[in-house]
């Protein structure tokens, strides 16, 4: 059997672990730069009349007039806790895989003789009673049943947030509940397509001819199809899959001409993505930089250019490619524009290990300090040691507008709660 925890309202509830005030009331939190809302819990999604992903300036009256209480979005916060919840679950299977930073599936096999509506709900009373956030528990078979099972958990309040498929009535009754849509590995294109045959429910999907799934849908939908009859397919995986490509791109707080800003705040992100790449252990063999004005603004002349720079060896050394990002930068930078973002990717990227060099490369010297840069980052603070073109006095000219941001409880020693 495996099971699926689903963290409710992630965000949102995150925010109300330290505001208890908040409890039951509405609540959301927005995107970056305080642009749309992202996120919202159960009392705010009640009120139909405020959309998701509409931009927070068009609404903002609205949202105070209905008592909503918003928040700018803290990941640093949200994954923390994130990682607290994911801990928790390694205590019930040794074999947890983290799907998203809000759900993880859990392998129950060997758990023939457990009570397992039971040991859903100690799953889901420890996490709350530990880190404050309220979970859905589905436990099933399979995979994509899983799902099913966790959506079917939070829909129905009969269920207290826990529903397991145990029996075969179970599995057909939970087919028919569900829509063609909510299943999870069809997309938008391919439930039209079945819809146009005729079949609404989960249940009619399963009906279908199989070698009409496999010439419609292709092998991924041949998958879903048969975890849905409870043949598994998906195995858990035991280790994230290292990323294809790295990247990071998110709007200036306000709109920039100096190229010196966006230098600092590309230099920035290439720390960002190459601290990741390091931590995966590979190596990058391109190196994108893009840049570009905002295209929703009616007055300002608009620009967008990008660059992509084949590296003479592969590395994750974030001086070399910090080195490399400027130069590109420059080659596309036009002045006379006021710039909205500026983006990073690392593609190409392979194992470390595996890292060619060539006749007239030059062997990375700087191994050692990128190790020491990174063990002392990790202990006193993400930005204690910096490349020197990241001059951190100047961030507030180009970061991210995080006006209604909350503290960071949980990594700041200067922001952690206080009672008095």
């Amino acid at each position: 059997m495996i099971a699926l925890v689903d963290c409710n309202s992630f965000y949102a509830s995150c925010e109300q672990v330290f505001r208890p005030d908040l409890r039951g009331k509405p609540v959301v939190v927005l995107s970056n730069n305080d642009g749309c809302i992202i996120a919202a819990n159960k009392e705010a999604k009640a009120l139909t009349h405020i959309p998701m992903f509409e931009p927070a300036f068009k609404i903002k009256d609205l949202l105070i007039k209905n008592g909503v209480t918003f928040f700018s979005s803290n990941y640093t916060l949200y994954g923390e806790m994130s990682d607290r919840v994911m801990r928790i679950l390694k205590e019930f299977s040794p074999l947890v895989e983290i799907y998203s930073i809000d759900e993880s599936f859990i392998d129950l096999t060997g758990l023939t003789h457990v009570d397992l509506v039971a040991y859903g709900h100690k799953i889901k009373e420890r996490i709350y009673k530990y880190t404050g956030i309220p979970v859905g528990v589905g436990i099933a078979p399979t995979k994509v049943l899983a799902k099913l099972a966790n959506r079917r958990a939070k829909k129905e309040e009969s269920n207290h947030h826990v529903f397991v498929i145990d029996t075969e009535e179970k599995r057909i009754d939970t087919l028919h509940w569900a829509k063609v849509k909510d299943v999870w590995g069809i997309g938008k294109k391919h439930a039209k397509r079945i819809q146009e045959t005729g079949r609404n429910s989960a249940f009619d999907f399963t009906q279908l001819p199989l070698h009409w799934v496999r010439k419609e849908m292709t092998v991924i939908g041949e998958r879903t199809w048969r975890e849905l009859q409870g043949e598994s397919c998906l195995p858990l995986e035991r280790a994230p899959k290292p990323k294809k490509a790295i990247g990071t791109a998110k709007s200036f707080g306000k709109k920039l001409t100096k190229l010196s800003l966006i230098e600092e705040a590309c230099s920035y992100y290439i720390n960002e993505v190459s601290e990741v790449l390091r931590n995966q252990n590979c190596c990058a063999n391109y190196l994108q930089i893009f840049l570009q004005t905002n295209y929703h603004s009616e007055r300002d002349k608009q620009y967008h250019n990008s660059i992509t720079v084949t590296l003479e060896v592969p590395t994750n050394n974030t001086f070399i490619l910090n080195a490399e990002g400027k130069k590109a930068l420059h080659k596309i930078f036009k002045p006379g524009y006021r710039y909205k973002k500026v983006g990073v990717c690392l593609s190409g990227i392979v194992p470390k290990e595996y890292v060619q060099t060539n006749l007239f490369a030059t062997a990375d010297e700087k191994v050692g300090l990128m190790e020491a840069f990174d063990r002392i980052n990790q202990k006193f603070g993400k930005t204690t040691l910096t490349p020197a073109l990241m001059d951190t006095r100047k961030v507030k000219d180009w970061e991210l507008i995080k006006n209604e941001r909350s503290p960071r409880f949980t990594t700041q020693w200067n922001e952690i709660l206080s009672i008095e």
